[in-house]
């Protein structure tokens, strides 16, 4: 029983190790962004302070 629990779950592994090998084809290279858009520093964002009381 032990043999037959330890079959299953080598063969479970080979399965999901081969159907996640290329699912989405062959690797491809990242496209470069132009230089004048990886130049620059972008802030953005919201803040907030202050005093709020009930009286």
């Amino acid at each position: 029983m032990r043999n037959t629990v330890i079959i299953v779950v080598v063969l479970v592994m080979v399965v999901a190790v081969l159907a996640s090998c290329g699912v989405d084809g062959a690797p491809q290279r990242p496209v470069e962004k132009p230089l004048q858009q990886q130049m620059g520093v972008t802030v953005s964002g919201d803040a907030r302070f202050g005093v709020s009381a009930e009286l």
